[in-house]
């Protein structure tokens, strides 16, 4: 949601930064609805103070014995009091028609966003180590040798777009699980969450899902929401509360499991756990005072990076055009990596800089001192990381088809419990 006075004060700017993004923004809209609201809303203060002042009246009237002058007043309280209340009712639909509008605005790309129309011009700002030299041996091949997940049978349980990990390929999750949310808690200062997987439907519009997205949320008959992201149930926490400076930054990470029915779009990635109704992801989510929040983008990214770089894995981060990142996003980064079997980088988190945007749709407020004025608080998360893409990834990085073995990355050893995968 972005800032009321910015649309009625900045239109034409707003629009154009809109349509960076390829969105053609309701301006003319709101300012039309906000236009008829402020009328109505200024008509029916003056009536209330005009009733106020008869009111009053009609106690002095009374006392000077003036009876018919107080009945004269009296009837004319009451049209007031009439009218005031149609003004009132005409206030709040035309306020609920604002909230209405102002939820279709995409927030604002940051200005260093390179321009674009989709993913052919994002730019890759870094990449961290060389290709490995491996052979092409896709994941799904080698969970099917080593006996690490059961597609078959997950279709038969629940439908496509459903895995059964089995054996130590459950225990590869469940490790790469334990491992991503171990570093960052313990070595980037960020407090574990684990929270619902159901949200109610508030949630999803303070984070931007809805309206917008529903198509993509699986509802369930209580109207409650399974969640596509931790960053919902998450970035909520604070919804409708007012945070002390001295508070901020306040760094989270949860896993859990994620649910969205856009998966296997189009007949892509159908095969194997890159494009799946339900997946495993770590979330990290950051509540920043403003000023810090680009310096927090960096930060948070690097976090996620920690784990493809404990991992060994070859990825490359790039910059979203503003053409592919989506409407709810100031700024956002993608790490991508690289997936040998398949050969394409494949992307396993996006770290997004929302600025305020969730922040004014959740109600999630600061104050810079006690007693002082509120400001909407900045709201960053990104994927530290999602579980299958990394699965994938790391299956073929370290497969070796010679020993029908898997090499488990030093780092995860701990959490694994054994440093190779092989045929049980």
């Amino acid at each position: 949601m972005l800032d009321r006075n910015l649309i009625r004060k900045e239109p034409e700017f707003v629009r154009a930064q809109a349509l960076r993004k390829g969105v053609n923004a309701p301006v003319d809209e709101f300012l039309s609805c906000d236009n008829q609201f402020r009328q109505i809303k200024v008509q029916s203060d003056e009536k209330k103070a005009e009733m106020n002042r008869i009111s009053k009246s009609i106690g002095t009237f009374m006392a000077q014995g003036k009876k018919e002058e107080a009945e004269a007043a009296k009837a004319e309280a009451a049209a007031l009091k009439s009218s005031v209340q149609e003004l009132e009712t005409q206030e709040r639909e035309l306020e609920e028609r604002l909230g209405e509008i102002e939820l279709l605005f995409p927030n604002l790309p940051h200005e260093s966003v390179p321009d674009g129309k989709s993913e052919e011009d994002n730019v890759v700002i870094r990449e961290w180590q060389a290709k490995p030299d491996k052979e092409h041996v896709p994941h799904w091949d080698i969970c099917e040798k080593l006996g690490l997940a059961d597609f078959e049978r997950a279709t038969k349980i629940t439908g496509s777009g459903f895995i059964v990990y089995t054996g130590a390929g459950a225990r590869l999750v469940r490790s790469l699980i334990n491992f991503m949310l171990s570093h960052q808690t313990v070595n980037n200062d960020y407090k574990e969450i684990w929270p619902p997987a159901m949200v109610n439907e508030a949630s999803l519009i303070g984070t931007g899902n809805l309206p917008k997205f529903e198509e993509d949320l699986y509802k369930t008959r209580d109207d409650f929401y399974l969640i596509p992201t931790a960053e919902v149930p998450v970035t909520n926490l604070y919804r409708d509360e007012i945070l002390d400076l001295e508070q901020l930054p306040i760094k989270l990470a949860a896993y859990t499991p994620c649910f969205r029915r856009e998966a296997g779009a189009a007949g892509r990635d159908t095969r194997g756990v890159l494009r799946t109704h339900q997946f495993d992801k770590v979330e990290l989510v950051q509540f920043v005072a403003p000023e810090t929040s680009y310096e927090a983008l960096e930060s948070l990214t690097q976090n996620a990076e920690d784990i493809l770089q404990l991992l060994g894995l070859h990825y490359r981060v790039i910059v979203l055009c503003t053409g592919d990142m989506g409407e709810k996003g100031s700024k956002t980064y993608d790490l991508e990596v690289w997936s040998p079997g398949v050969e394409r980088y494949l992307e396993v988190s996006s770290c997004t800089n929302f600025e305020a945007y969730q922040s004014r749709r959740a109600r999630i407020r600061m104050r810079r001192e006690k007693g002082g004025p509120t400001e909407p608080v900045h709201i960053l998360n990104g994927s530290g990381l999602a579980v299958p893409r990394l699965l994938a990834a790391l299956l073929e990085t370290y497969y070796d088809s010679a020993s029908n073995s898997v090499r488990i990355p030093p780092a995860l050893v701990p959490f694994f419990g054994s440093e190779t995968i092989t045929e049980e």
